[in-house]
């Protein structure tokens, strides 16, 4: 099932019929430990208000309240050899290699709810960056206590030419107004998501595309389980927090984004994030 927040309700979607929550407070809604069980019984008491396209007739928002957005870096192979071609003039370069052999991962913060947009709004590019990459990532919905509950796509927004220039710029790279994207939905399940999803990235620009790429998520050298296991290492999440969990999808060293560039990212069985660059 998916579970969407419009600007006036949360939405689930289920075989193929809507049905609008009477819970208002997104946050509790969604910080519950066995989330799947407890919204199938809540449809037992709901009558559908239309059939599965009927959401997009809504105004869909991020699927966010008060949680932090986290990321992992360098949990692809192809991750790793991007940001050693970003940071060899630096001599970084090393470091995204030792961090990918690591036992521990590379896992940093991210953006506060208030820079996060949804499906068919506005991402930004730094205007002190000259290198933009959108990254399209799978992204876990973690409760409180620190289990799995769901999933949705993020766009992780990077500026390389910033990171690249010192990896001690990452925050300043990966973190300012409109970072990130998480969207359309979020994808609740009994079972985790199929191991070999796929993850899909166009990006147009004047109707032409300039990109595609795509990648299953079991190239990802390390599971779920352990990058939500050193996040919660030392760190509390009272609402719930949602984990990006690393890209393989990467333009080449050619290619920067530009305003009005139409980044599309879609994750089997969960949908499509569509985010504009301004």
């Amino acid at each position: 099932m998916k579970i969407y927040k419009t600007d006036k309700a949360i939405v689930i979607e289920h075989d193929g019929q809507c049905y609008l929550s009477g819970q208002t407070d997104w946050d509790k809604y969604i910080n519950r430990d066995g989330l799947f069980a407890q919204i199938l019984e809540e449809l037992q008491t709901l009558t559908a208000v239309g059939d599965s396209g009927w959401v997009y007739s809504q105004k869909i928002v991020a699927p966010i309240g008060s949680q932090e957005v986290w990321a992992a870096g360098v949990t692809y192979l192809r991750s790793k050899t991007a940001r050693m071609e970003e940071s060899k003039d630096s001599g970084g370069a090393t470091f995204y290699d030792k961090v990918y052999e690591a036992e521990r991962p590379e896992i940093f913060f991210k953006a506060t709810a208030h820079r996060v947009v949804g499906t068919n709004d506005h991402v930004r590019i730094r205007k002190d960056s000259s290198w933009d990459v959108p990254e399209p990532e799978l992204t876990l919905l973690i409760s409180s206590s620190g289990k799995i509950q769901g999933y949705t796509v993020g766009n992780d927004m990077s500026s390389r030419s910033i990171e690249g220039e010192n990896p001690l710029y990452l925050p300043q790279a990966k973190t300012y107004e409109r970072a990130a994207g998480l969207g359309p939905c979020i994808l609740v399940t009994d079972k985790p998501i199929k191991s070999d999803a796929l993850i899909a990235m166009t990006i147009e620009r004047d109707s032409t595309l300039m990109f595609e790429g795509a990648v299953g998520i079991d190239q990802m050298k390390r599971t779920h389980e352990e990058l939500v296991g050193y996040l919660f290492r030392e760190c509390s999440f009272p609402v719930g927090c949602f984990l990006m969990t690393g890209t393989s999808v990467v333009p080449d060293n050619s290619f920067t984004l530009q305003r009005h560039d139409v980044v599309r990212i879609t994750i089997e069985e969960i949908g499509t994030l569509i985010n504009y660059v301004e």
